[in-house]
């Protein structure tokens, strides 16, 4: 069984109490969609509480860390240079429209590092989490990255701009050259629960522009600690200041990378 870590045993902590009330605020959606205000106000109450319960535990365990978290931004603990990153709903869309794909994301960032990480799947009760130089785990079970060496047997998932962000005359020659080369695309709505499926092995690649952060923090640490790599699009290391990944293992990374920069 594995061991987790003080830190690690808080954000599980916290991931999991807040996704006992997206679990009942996600069968009210449901119902809320037969309605013809629909159900997107509520959702927004549903994400800003889920917030403020993760808040409300990670500041009770951890008082001197500071914060960044999607809905209320960013503010600074007393300890220098270490913080949270909260995403409380990574796929709003999902959630709104009542499709059961969406996750709650918890990293610790130190000195500019992400070196802590948990995505928790309040649906399937899954939590996949990471410590950094520990390795990465689903529940109780270690985790690695898909072993394929080839991107014409590779399943590659991704996110497509949709109306108001990114640039779609960019990404339509990258999903084109992609299509053309890899087994399958996919595309699910929500990245943070995208990286943690590519650190399991399910997906063998990723990749996504104009993310934030919190969509990306955790992801980031379960790939490297499940044997796998990640880039910008550069291929650099600046994910969360570019907002833009590529992930996948050893073999598959670089080409993917260069289908997506079209060389």
């Amino acid at each position: 069984m594995a061991r987790q870590s003080p830190h690690i045993y808080v954000m599980v902590r916290a991931a999991q109490r807040a996704a006992r009330g997206l679990i009942r605020d996600f069968g009210e959606v449901e119902r809320l969609q037969v309605s013809e205000k629909g159900p997107a106000n509520f959702v927004s109450i549903a994400d800003t509480k889920a917030e403020r319960v993760i808040r409300e535990e990670l500041a009770k365990a951890r008082p001197t860390f500071g914060f960044l978290m999607e809905e209320s931004g960013e503010s600074p603990g007393t300890e220098p240079g270490v913080r949270w990153i909260v995403d409380p709903l990574d796929g709003t869309t999902n959630f709104l429209h009542g499709i059961p794909y969406f996750a709650i994301s918890i990293a610790i960032e130190r000195d500019g590092e992400i070196v802590a990480g948990v995505i928790h799947d309040p649906i399937r009760d899954e939590t996949f989490w990471a410590d950094k130089g520990q390795g990465a785990f689903l529940n109780d079970e270690r985790i690695r990255v898909s072993g394929r060496r080839r991107l014409t047997d590779a399943v590659v998932t991704t996110g497509i701009p949709h109306r108001g962000r990114g640039d779609h005359a960019a990404y339509l020659p990258q999903l084109q050259r992609v299509m053309a080369t890899v087994a399958g695309i996919r595309r699910t709505g929500a990245a943070a629960l995208d990286l943690a499926y590519v650190a399991a092995g399910r997906y063998d690649g990723f990749w996504e522009e104009d993310l934030s952060p919190w969509d990306l923090a955790a992801g980031l640490i379960l790939i490297k600690e499940a044997g796998g790599f990640v880039s910008d699009l550069a291929g650099g290391q600046d994910m969360i200041g570019t907002g833009g990944v590529v992930a996948g293992n050893q073999h598959l990374l670089p080409p993917l990378r260069d289908l997506i920069g079209g060389r």
